[in-house]
């Protein structure tokens, strides 16, 4: 069997302080509005009933995120010119060679994980920091996040560790591709089965 990388992340320690998207914009040179990692902000909340009043219970938490890497890629099975690709351990590349940036793999990605650099009219996305692996290593996300929220490893290792995690909003079931990915979520998680909850940074990710 063929080791696979993958990310675990930990919401519940996540402060949504952007650190792992600033070092992964700074590594890898990225043009202004492209992101490889976003920090989606989830926000929600309700109201209760306190007799002859109402209170609110807000809650919120963060989700950082990039290219989970899938086991089944539908960014790979749509790609109309095999650009999209993947490599050794999983890890899913694009070759700039092949591809002509029609996008395809943006709006068939459940997680909107590629995005089109505009400078080479390319599509683009994380990568692991596979430069950095090679070198052993690991990806500048990781290693910057000031709360350890982040970490990576051979995914089966990771899965031991942790087990196998669970999807929270907003993210769609992992049967769907297989996500190289193991979630810890947050306590408030649960509550945005039962409340009213949005993604309140939508615009800038």
């Amino acid at each position: 069997m063929i080791m696979r990388y993958g990310f675990y992340i930990d919401t519940s320690a996540c402060s949504g302080c952007k650190t792992c998207q600033v070092a992964c914009k700074d590594k890898n040179d990225l043009e202004g509005g492209l992101l490889w990692r976003k920090v989606i902000e989830i926000e929600g909340g309700n109201w209760k009933s306190n007799g002859d009043s109402w209170v609110e219970l807000p809650f919120g938490y963060y989700v950082s995120l990039s290219c989970n890497h899938c086991e089944s890629p539908v960014c790979v099975e749509v790609c109309p010119t095999k650009a999209m690709h993947i490599e050794e351990h999983g890890i899913v590349l694009v070759d700039h060679e092949k591809c002509m940036g029609c996008e395809y793999c943006t709006w068939a990605c459940p997680y909107d994980a590629p995005k089109i650099d505009k400078t080479l009219n390319k599509m683009s996305k994380c990568d692991f920091c596979h430069d950095r692996i090679i070198s052993g290593k690991k990806p500048v996300c990781v290693e910057s996040c000031p709360m350890r929220a982040l970490e990576f490893a051979n995914l089966d290792e990771l899965k031991e560790k942790y087990g196998s995690g669970e999807d929270i909003y907003p993210l769609p079931d992992r049967k769907i591709t297989n996500p190289a990915i193991i979630i810890k979520p947050h306590k408030d998680s649960v509550k945005a089965e039962s409340c009213k909850v949005k993604i309140s940074n939508r615009e800038e990710i």
